[in-house]
This record gives C-alpha cells, sequence and structure tokens, in this order.
C-alpha cells in the first residue's frame, strides 16, 4: 500500500469521528509547537581518483569456485599504493574469503557481479573486535576495515555472506518441509531437537552464552572450539572517516550486516540490505559512537532491528563515552524486522540530535523502537522524527522502554486491570535516561499497541512529544514512569476499549484532542500513588461509555478534563 492510499483510509477513518480534523489542518494548527530540528553539520564527502584496478588483471575468476581472497587484496594494496582510485568487481560470480579495505579506495561491484563469501569458516581469522558494544574476540568479517579514510563501495552488485552456514535456527521459525531440509542438510540438533546448528561447536558456544558463562578472554587461540559460535558482523568499519556506501545490495550476513563503529562523516544511499526474517542478530545497519552522516533511501528487509542506533554497552560503553551524534535518516524503508527505527538497546555512551522523516515501516515486529534497561546508563536526546507511515506492525506502532530484556514485574494484589507496578532502585551511573523526543505526522495501520511508555520508578522517561499521530491498533497508549508527555492531535482506534489510554505513576500529562471511535467502554485510566498533573483537554469524553477511571490511590485532583 502506497503513503498516499494509507493516508486516504485514515482520513475516512477520522471522517466518521466526531469534531475530527484532517492531518493537513491538525498539522497546521499545531506546527508552532514543537521546536524545529537543529541544522546539522555537513558531512564529508568521498573523493578518488581516477584510476582503476580491475580485479581479473590480479588473477580473480569468475567461475564460482575459484577462491579470489589473494587478489582482491592484491587489486586493493596496487589501488591504495597509487594513491588510490576504483577497484572494479566485473559481473560474474566470486568467490573469496574475507575483504579488506584500505585509504582511498572505492570497491565498485557492477550490475551483475555477485561477490560470494566462502562458506569455509577457516578463512576467517579469530581477531579482537567488538559484539553487541563490548570488545570481544569474533572470526573477521568478511569486509573490513580499520582506521581509513576516504573509502567507499558503490555499484549495482551483491554482496552474499553465506550466513547460513553460521547462523542456528529454531524449529519454530520453520515450517515441517523446511525443517526437515534443514536437518538433512547437515550440522548438529539440541537436546530438546528444538534448534538447529551449523556445527557442534556453533551449538557449543550457544549453550556457554544460554547458560550465561561466556568465555571472557581477549586471547583468540582460546576460541578455536568454537570458532563456528563466533559469526562475524559482515560489513564492519572502525573507526574510519569520510565513508560512503551506495548502490549495492547486501545479503545473508552471518549476524549484523553493516556495522560503523567510531566513524565520521558516514554516507548510506540506496543500500538494500536482505536477511532470513528468521536470521538471529541480523540487524541492517547498526550506526555505533559514530558522528556525522546521513542515511537516504535504503532499503532493508532482515531477520532483527533495520536502521538502529547504538553507542557501547555498560560500563564498557559508558567509559568509551562517544555518543552517535548528528545523524540525518530519511526515504527509508523497512520490512520483516524487529524495529524499523531503532535506538539501543546498547546506547551506554549517548544519542543525541537525529532527524528521522519520510520512511515506511511493513510488518516490523514494532515500528518506532526506543530501548534500554537497567545498567546502561546513558543519555538519548533531541530526538526529532516526522513522516513516518506503518502497516502490520506486530507489537508497538511506538515504543520507548528503559524495561527491556527484563521479565515483567508481578501486578500487585487487587490491580490485576492496571499494568504492573515496577519496584524502584537508587539512581547510579547505570540509570538510562531519555528525554526531548519529537514525533510528529505519524500513520499507522495495524498495531497491537499504538504508544507504549515505559520508565523507571527511579527514572522517568521525560519530555516526550507526539503531534498529529493516527494509529489504529488493538490496545491505544499506555504510559508508565513517564513525566511530561504531550499529545496532540492523536487519533486512536483501537479494538480494546478498556481503557483507550492508561496512564500509571506518571506526571505532567497532555492529552489534547485525543480523537478514539465512539462507543469505547473507558477512555481514560489512571493509577499508581505517584501520578500528577494528569490533563484531559479538547476530546470529546461523551464517547465513551465511561471517560475516566481513577484507582484507588488517585485523589480527584490529579486529573483535570476540559472536554470539548
Amino acid at each position: 500500500m502506497t503513503r498516499f492510499a494509507l493516508l486516504a483510509g485514515v482520513a475516512v477513518a477520522l471522517a466518521a469521528l466526531p469534531h475530527s480534523l484532517t492531518l493537513a489542518q491538525a498539522s497546521r494548527a499545531a506546527a508552532a509547537a514543537q521546536p524545529a530540528p537543529p541544522t546539522l553539520p555537513a558531512v564529508r564527502q568521498v573523493r578518488f581518483k581516477a584510476d582503476t584496478f580491475n580485479i581479473q588483471k590480479y588473477g580473480a575468476m569468475a567461475d564460482g569456485q575459484t577462491l579470489n581472497t589473494q587478489a582482491f587484496q592484491k587489486a586493493i594494496m596496487a589501488c591504495a599504493q597509487a594513491g588510490g582510485g576504483t577497484v572494479q568487481v566485473p559481473a560474474g560470480l566470486w568467490l573469496t574469503g574475507p575483504i579488506v579495505l584500505q585509504n582511498n579506495v572505492n570497491l565498485h561491484l557492477a550490475t551483475g557481479a555477485l561477490v560470494q563469501f566462502t562458506t569455509d569458516h577457516l578463512q576467517y581469522p579469530l581477531v579482537k573486535t567488538s559484539w553487541e558494544g563490548e570488545d570481544a574476540i569474533r572470526s573477521q568479517a568478511p569486509i573490513s576495515g580499520v582506521g581509513l579514510t576516504n573509502i567507499a563501495i558503490t555499484g549495482n552488485g551483491t554482496f552474499d555472506g553465506a550466513g547460513d552456514s553460521w547462523r542456528p535456527v529454531k524449529k519454530s521459525k520453520l515450517n515441517e518441509g523446511e525443517w526437515k531440509k534443514l536437518v538433512a542438510s547437515g550440522g548438529v540438533l539440541n537436546e530438546k531437537k528444538d534448534s538447529w546448528y551449523p556445527s557442534a561447536a556453533s551449538l557449543k558456544g550457544n549453550m556457554l552464552a544460554a547458560a550465561n558463562t561466556p568465555r571472557k578472554s581477549l586471547n583468540p587461540a582460546d576460541f578455536d572450539d568454537i570458532r563456528d559460535f563466533l559469526r562475524p558482523n559482515m560489513l564492519s568499519l572502525t573507526d574510519c572517516k569520510q565513508i560512503l556506501l551506495e548502490g549495492f545490495t547486501i545479503q545473508n550476513s552471518p549476524a549484523w550486516t553493516i556495522h560503523p563503529l567510531l566513524c565520521q562523516d558516514l554516507t548510506v544511499r540506496r543500500v538494500t540490505a536482505r536477511n532470513p526474517w528468521y536470521g538471529q542478530n541480523t540487524d541492517a545497519i547498526d550506526v555505533e559512537s559514530c558522528r556525522n552522516g546521513v542515511l537516504d533511501d535504503c532499503v532493508f528487509s532482515v531477520g532483527d532491528d533495520g536502521l538502529c542506533i547504538k553507542s557501547g554497552r555498560d560500563e564498557e560503553g559508558r567509559k568509551r563515552g562517544v555518543p552517535t551524534e548528528n545523524f540525518l535518516i530519511q526515504n527509508c524503508k523497512v520490512y520483516s524486522a524487529h524495529g524499523g527505527f531503532v535506538i539501543g538497546s546498547e546506547m551506554s555512551g549517548g544519542v543525541r540530535n537525529l532527524i528521522v522523516r519520510n520512511c515506511t515501516f511493513q510488518g516490523t515486529d514494532v515500528g518506532l523502537r526506543f530501548k534500554t534497561a537497567r545498567g546502561r546508563g546513558g543519555m538519548v536526546e533531541n530526538i526529532w522524527v516526522d513522516g513516518i507511515t506503518m502497516t502490520d506492525i506486530a507489537g508497538q506502532a511506538i515504543l520507548f522502554d528503559m524495561y527491556y530484556m527484563a521479565k515483567d514485574p508481578v501486578p500487585q494484589a487487587g490491580e490485576s486491570v492496571a499494568p504492573p507496578v515496577i519496584a524502584a532502585q537508587p539512581l547510579n551511573e547505570g540509570t538510562p535516561q531519555f528525554q526531548h523526543f519529537y514525533i510528529k505526522n505519524v500513520v499507522c495501520k495495524g498495531a497491537e499497541t499504538a504508544i507504549l511508555v515505559r520508565g523507571l520508578p527511579e527514572m522517568a522517561i521525560k519530555d516526550i512529544s507526539l503531534e498529529n499521530i493516527v494509529i489504529e491498533s488493538h490496545k491505544g497508549l499506555v504510559c508508565q514512569e513517564a513525566e511530561n508527555i504531550r499529545l496532540k492531535n492523536v487519533t486512536l482506534l483501537t479494538t480494546d476499549t478498556k481503557p483507550v489510554m492508561e496512564v500509571q505513576n506518571s506526571k505532567n500529562i497532555s492529552l489534547d484532542g485525543i480523537r478514539y471511535a465512539s462507543g469505547a467502554d473507558l477512555l481514560l485510566r489512571v493509577s499508581g500513588d505517584r501520578s500528577q498533573e494528569i490533563h484531559l483537554t479538547n476530546t470529546n469524553t461523551k464517547l465513551a461509555k465511561k471517560g475516566l477511571e481513577l484507582g484507588d490511590k488517585v485523589s480527584k485532583k490529579v486529573v483535570q478534563v476540559a472536554a470539548k
């Protein structure tokens, strides 16, 4: 469905609601309410000499059988030593081991070029790198560069990471025929026979991780027996400057697909990333502790998060102390991912000054996904989102969650209808913070929950503005442990109307111009003895059978209603 068709369908739903405004009218009325996004620094662009180095001149053969690792490296080194230029990969099937980039080199894949990385894992040496925001030993990335300046990967060709030879697969992810075919291909099963592993070494490493007994050594020799478990990120760029990634397709990654770490001046344009929907840890792009960049007109369909922003994990991330900042993300499409646009959960170094606009998410688990957890620390702030269309979101359309990866707390006795209460913990350097998010012009057709805001009792999620939003979902708003949250011109078309909106232990909540389907059982429930200053304005409360319900610890003065 196109964005225009989706908006047209939503306009029909809005027209059926009393006193409703069109999105355009609401946008004009609220235009001055949110601050304008910042002017981001210019991103420095790459420049290359005109010289071209064809990999065939260095012995490469496009027969799908010859391992071309040395030919790739000879061409890249010759190009770098000559002062830079373009390494040309012609059309054909090029089998290779790891490719290591060099300064001033543009690796260009011609239309019809397929670079197939070998399934022989011994070709990928164990190296010290990073994994999920912490120092770690992993297999060398199929494509990598460290400490480089002025580099590019361009062209309309394809990289294939042979990820199926690395990744475990859960039986629940496949149908019966697919599972039988996978088991017959080789590999090993776990004791329960519900997960497949490419090898015994992969199974052993995964079992160690599942038992929370991972090896802490940074000596590669200590990991030879679980090499297959140490899946590499496919394209890994560390401490690089002036980077262009443009035009190519990158697919079938062993783990994260594109991972720039501690990089500056990054441009990613018209890149397609594709991984099986069941692929574990196969994020499309993870921009970690990077500064100044543009992600534009990309298409991602992967097994984990799509557009993802990170900055290190827990103590190591805080010690590094390098935020991801000053990025423009626009005109992207994300399919079949855990999250469309994601910040976290590894964000311990902080994230700030991001602009996200004109993106489409279809069939993702979550749409806008901002996640963290106790122990992370770090500040995420100054995030502007404008113009998001979503369809068929399995979970939350918009999610702020500080309780990520933790078991949901047990509800208190007598309050089973309200969200469970979370016990407070002391503030410390591991306490995360979310503040100053400005989100507007969002349309979602189909989600489990429209908006979930779940902070911590010791650290509320603060200063969130949501304007001109229309979401069709099962549940509406759930807001816990939050402060200074503002909804303006928000339409919640929910099937679960008990209630449309839930607020718990939150303060300074403004619900202005809320629209919902007539006949809702309950519009707003407020609970929690720390709830304060809840304002419901410009909203027709009479469309619901009951407009307001208060928990037994909430006084009437906490909620102020100025209905139409």
